[in-house]
């Protein structure tokens, strides 16, 4: 047998991650492309905007969009300290644990686990779509719309930081905080984007820790 068939392929080891379900289908769901996040995400916001179009004037949908951008950055806070990293020691909870945020720190650079897959996020932000118009009624779309663009850099600077050799400037600050987070303290660092609520929480991780 020749020597090329007997050794693997590099693109089939560079495709090899952690299964979590067996079923096909729901293996498939735990995954996505940045374009299909584009994609879903481009119809979700354009979709808000059709929702709150003409709630409020201009520079009152610009503030609102920007408090929705403010809810943001603290759920997203929230979400990774307080739901990803909860302490939970039955094996249903620690199934849990895993499927939804274990498996990244156990393999951190899968690019298609890098983002979260659609089925999560639109649920998620779905719901807070529901909450914000059941209480502020049309309002509450121009509101998710803040808290939907929040979703997106967040994301997008989560896949950004794994995926890219970011070095300088703010992307390469923001890579290094998130990374100290994989490699020096797990307790620490859980905000992504706005990285200064960790500082407000007493959770940053110093720079120097090894």
């Amino acid at each position: 047998m020749p020597i090329s068939e007997t050794r693997p392929k590099i693109e089939s080891v560079k495709e090899q991650r952690i299964r979590l379900f067996h079923n096909d289908f729901l293996e498939r769901t735990t995954t996505v492309s940045p374009i299909a996040f584009v994609l879903t995400w481009a119809s979700m916001l354009a979709f808000a905007v059709y929702a709150g179009w003409g709630a409020a004037s201009f520079v009152e949908s610009v503030g609102l969009a920007l408090f929705g951008l403010f809810l943001w950055s603290l759920f997203e806070y929230a979400m990774h300290r307080f739901i990803f990293h909860m302490k939970l020691t039955s094996n249903l909870g620690r199934a849990f644990l895993f499927l939804s945020h274990g498996n990244h720190h156990t393999q951190p650079n899968d690019a298609k686990r890098n983002i979260m897959p659609p089925l999560v996020s639109v649920a998620i932000c779905g719901t807070v779509w529901l909450v914000l118009y059941l209480v502020a009624g049309q309002i509450g779309s121009v509101i998710f719309i803040g808290f939907g663009i929040g979703y997106v850099i967040y994301d997008s600077v989560h896949y950004a930081v794994h995926q890219f050799p970011l070095r300088h400037g703010l992307l390469g600050r923001l890579k290094r905080h998130h990374i100290r987070h994989h490699y020096a303290r797990e307790e620490g660092n859980f905000s992504i984007t706005a990285i200064f609520w960790d500082r407000v929480f007493g959770t940053e991780v110093a720079t120097k820790r090894r």
